[in-house]
């Protein structure tokens, strides 16, 4: 991730949502819940349609897998069970275009892509950031720009600076872009080379924990996708602040297996439309994060 409007809240959610989470029996080995949500109301692209693979097409819906602790990208609803987010919602509308029906199973970030791969989920949304190492295993489809936000306690009582986290505690969700590109090897080396004191790296399972874990003081600071990030302080009133500025911007893609670039194509051309029509603007801007929105989206770019 690099960070879907929903109601992704709860008790002001990031410290919240693990309990929701837990209870509805998300074990952390990418099972959990699993609800299953009509396309959004679009007109089916039957050209489209026709890309979609038989496997995919025979039951008339998509089987997805996410890592729903991500507000507000994808999340749990109040119910502790339904998927949402505008990652959720845009997709739902990809999903339409195509004829399909989406399912959403939750499931630890990680484990997402390697599910594709062995066909336990036919398409990953998980606002996976695009980059070489995840397109040799998978074909990706852009459809949003983010970048890296990091934030921290209000006041930032223990002076992290971005730039010089050298000696601190950072929380960061497991696997992301923030912690195998960024802080595990950039930052890192740079506090070794300097000679100061490594970062101690806190890794989450889900981006609420490695929240909570800020607003309680556990950790000093934590780096996020910047939407995530925004909407974290957001729903904190006024317990977390945003640090530094954005850096870093890539665009999401849309995970399909690597031997499906006939569908991956399609999805790319069903974003195009849903841009053409005005409905990605539109989802866009009902989750208040239309800063990111992309004009051409395609495959493996």
């Amino acid at each position: 991730m690099v960070g879907s409007e929903r109601r992704w809240r709860l008790l002001v959610l990031v410290l919240g949502l693990g309990l929701v989470v837990a209870a509805c029996g998300d074990d952390g080995t990418g099972g959990g819940s699993t609800e299953t949500t009509a396309g959004a109301a679009a007109t089916v692209d039957e050209a489209l349609a026709a890309k979609v693979p038989d496997a995919i097409k025979s039951d008339g819906k998509i089987v997805i897998g996410t890592d729903s602790s991500y507000p507000p990208n994808e999340f749990l609803d109040t119910d502790g069970k339904t998927v949402v987010g505008w990652d959720v919602d845009l997709f739902n509308a990809v999903a339409a275009k195509l004829g399909l029906k989406t399912e959403y199973q939750s499931a630890v970030f990680d484990a997402i892509i390697p599910g594709v791969q062995s066909g336990k989920y036919e398409a990953g949304v998980s606002s996976f950031t695009i980059n070489d190492e995840r397109k040799q295993q998978v074909n990706m489809v852009s459809y949003f720009n983010a970048g890296t936000q990091w934030g921290t306690k209000t006041g930032n009582p223990t002076g992290v600076q971005p730039d010089d986290a050298c000696g601190k505690k950072v929380a960061v969700q497991t696997n992301t872009v923030q912690d195998t590109d960024d802080l595990s090897s950039k930052r890192q080396d740079a506090c070794k080379s300097a000679g100061k004191p490594a970062i101690t790296i806190d890794r989450y399972q889900r981006q609420d924990q490695a929240t909570a874990a800020v607003v309680s003081g556990k950790d000093d600071a934590m780096l996020a996708d910047s939407p995530v990030l925004a909407y974290a302080v957001k729903q904190t009133n006024g317990q977390l602040e945003l640090l530094g500025d954005i850096y870093d911007a890539a665009p999401y893609g849309y995970v399909v297996q690597k031997d499906q670039t006939e569908f991956a194509q399609a999805v790319a051309d069903a974003v195009q439309a849903l841009i053409t029509d005005g409905t990605y603007k539109t989802i866009l801007d009902k989750w208040g994060v239309q800063g990111g929105a992309i004009d051409n989206p395609a495959a493996n770019p």
